[in-house]
């Protein structure tokens, strides 16, 4: 099985031309709203405010966007839950229960959203199908697979049975999202998220988690409030062709230094394919 696949994701001309068909529908009728559209993870590629918007506008529309695009539905799925007596689903990480978002699909897969707010649940609705059924441009990128994040998993097994050692070890794919974790009997409980906080930090900044240690023992102490990073040495980006496809992290060795030195392992063992062989 292929260590990589080929996946796509809204690009900024894509997501210019889902934001200009919401826009036209809201221009015909006159709407103060905002539209947010994000990547796949949530992470926001664009965002407009009309005139007269709502300031609020921009942090709710991110936030519908956002809910479409990591659940793959529309965010009114999960309002339609909430009113409908499920009110769990508002204790679901990253959600929110609001009509406005809408995912953006290519060939069945989900590659980005987009979400408004500034008018009725309905109103914000229209603009986002709109802009859904607008004609949108995509990249495409490299992702690591479940069969790439265990070979990094099993190869840092493999030399820590060897050592007599007992960490975790998590692949997270290249938004930070949790792909596959190994965590043998023995290992410290803590260490299973441990190793996905540096996992993600790997991913999402595109370099080692212990530059930012380095950084922040190093005199800038500033480095422990960037978001999302953890700066604990464990955590190694996996680059396939130049392109950051996810990152392992490591946690609960005999030492840091460890945990750095068999990330590198895992990470190295995940990159021997070329993104061209895996096609």
């Amino acid at each position: 099985m292929p260590v990589v696949r080929i996946r796509r994701i809204i690009d900024d001309a894509g997501a210019e031309a889902v934001i200009a068909a919401a826009e036209k529908v809201a221009n015909e009728n006159g709407y103060r709203v905002v539209f947010a559209v994000v990547d796949p993870w949530g992470e926001v590629i664009q965002l407009r405010r009309t005139q007269n918007a709502q300031i609020a506008s921009s942090r709710v529309a991110v936030d519908k966007a956002r809910t479409a695009a990591i659940f793959v539905h529309p965010s009114r799925v999960m309002e339609e839950q909430v009113t409908n007596g499920r009110l769990g689903a508002l204790a679901l990480h990253g959600v929110s229960a609001l009509t406005g978002g809408i995912p953006l699909v290519v060939d069945g897969e989900v590659i980005g959203a987009i979400g408004t707010s500034g008018e009725t649940p309905d109103q914000d609705e229209a603009c986002s199908i709109a802009g859904a059924a607008a004609e949108f441009s995509a990249v495409e990128v490299p992702a690591i697979t479940f069969e790439g994040a265990k070979l990094a998993a099993d190869a840092v097994a493999e030399v820590s049975e060897e050592r007599g050692v007992s960490p975790v070890a998590a692949v997270v794919d290249a938004g930070g999202a949790l792909v596959y974790l190994w965590r043998p009997d023995g290992a410290q409980v803590a260490s299973a998220e441990v190793s996905v906080d540096k996992a993600r930090t790997a991913a999402i900044y595109r370099r080692p988690s212990k530059d930012f240690e380095d950084q922040a023992s190093g005199g800038r102490p500033s480095a422990l409030h960037l978001a999302r990073a953890v700066p604990l040495q464990g955590g190694m980006p996996i680059i396939v062709d130049g392109h950051v496809i996810g990152a392992i992290g490591v946690s609960g060795a005999t030492s840091a230094p460890e945990d750095q030195e068999l990330a590198a392992i895992g990470a190295a063992a995940a990159s021997v394919v070329t993104v061209e062989a895996s096609r």
